[in-house]
């Protein structure tokens, strides 16, 4: 999928997720490859232009991270142009505006999904950062408040027409949950009245469901979110199943997952960024068990990340110890927290 200068190869993009969508995930998924385009997590742009990359958490980045997206929540015209200078000078490869987004407090700073019932002044918006910027250009949306296909496909080809080069379709209703199943024939009627690439997204979770929104929705390529920590290794499956890229098959493991997140986390974030963000992924990761709410409570009560650790070790010596031998065999070396129990290894098991 071209857009602009920028080759999305394969078209599988990293939806921007609040707490979860930062480098520690990032590295992550590309460890196991398959990602065309990463995305940061929603970055406001009132206060982008003062945010150091050393000390953000929202920033914080590796040489490897790309190409790299980083989404803008934009409330204001006045917040454009130095937000968009920041993102120049941040080496960013594509801007994402985030016209979709249907949490409360976002709606009433005047921002996310709340930007859809205001079509005026979100064309002042995407013109004017399509005059500070070549970069490829996208926005995220929702299908709006209610079902209205002249409404909805109307505001989607004003986007186009003022400058967007990429659209997303998360296809839910603004007050829908992400528990309702998605409408991706809706994305198709989107696909149908423009001209430019549209992605869809919501409820991709596995490669059977990349085929059935492929199917019904036409995109041009899909955005995955939730599952990007639940399943970390699915780019990779889709990449190669869906898409036939050649890339190693995926080693499915949630321990081997868990051991690279933490060790992410401790290269790259303070001391005190870090338990927040291992108890938001291992919520998600949890999921691959029958009893993974143990694990999730588990981390979710700890006090720090070696406590967490030690918490999850002890949940996989009981219900993988498979998956923790593979841990092991990958960590040698790896300056991970120490277990308060010996290694499977020192076990006889």
């Amino acid at each position: 999928m071209q857009v602009r200068h920028l080759e999305i190869s394969p078209p599988l993009l990293l939806a921007p997720m609040a707490g979860l969508t930062h480098s520690a995930l990032r590295t992550l998924l590309l460890s196991y490859g398959g990602v065309g385009l990463l995305s940061t997590e929603m970055l406001s742009a009132r206060s982008l232009p003062v945010e150091s990359e050393q000390a953000s958490p929202f920033l914080v980045r590796t040489a490897g991270e790309r190409p790299l997206s980083y989404q803008l929540l934009l409330t204001a015209e006045e917040e454009v142009e130095p937000a968009v200078e920041a993102l120049h000078r941040f080496g960013a490869d594509a801007v994402d505006l985030n016209l979709g987004c249907p949490a409360p407090r976002v709606r009433r700073a005047g921002g996310g999904s709340a930007l859809m019932d205001e079509p005026g002044r979100v064309r002042n918006l995407v013109r004017r950062v399509r005059r500070a910027t070549s970069l490829p250009l996208s926005a995220k949306i929702r299908l709006g408040e209610a079902l209205d296909e002249d409404r909805l496909t109307g505001f989607c080809r004003m986007l186009q027409d003022e400058g967007i080069d990429l659209l997303t379709v998360h296809a839910r209703l603004r007050g829908e949950s992400f528990s309702r199943k998605p409408r991706w024939p809706w994305v198709a009627r989107v696909k149908a009245a423009l001209a430019i690439p549209v992605v869809a997204n919501g409820g991709i979770f596995s490669v059977d469901d990349a085929r059935r929104c492929l199917a019904q929705s036409g995109a041009d390529g899909l955005m995955i979110g939730r599952a990007a920590a639940r399943s970390p290794w699915l780019f990779a499956q889709v990449a190669r199943e869906v898409y036939g890229v050649d890339i190693p098959e995926p080693c499915v493991c949630p321990p081997v997952a868990f051991g690279r997140f933490v060790t992410a986390l401790q290269e790259r974030f303070r001391p005190e960024r870090r338990l927040g963000r291992l108890k938001e992924f291992t919520h998600y990761l949890a999921a691959n068990y029958p009893f993974g709410h143990h694990l999730a409570t588990a981390v979710q009560k700890a006090r720090s990340v070696e406590d967490a650790w030690t918490a999850a070790m002890a949940f996989f010596r009981r219900c993988d110890q498979q998956g923790l031998a593979r841990l092991e065999q990958e960590a040698g070396g790896i300056d991970l927290p120490a277990p308060r129990y010996p290694p499977l290894s020192q076990q006889g098991a």
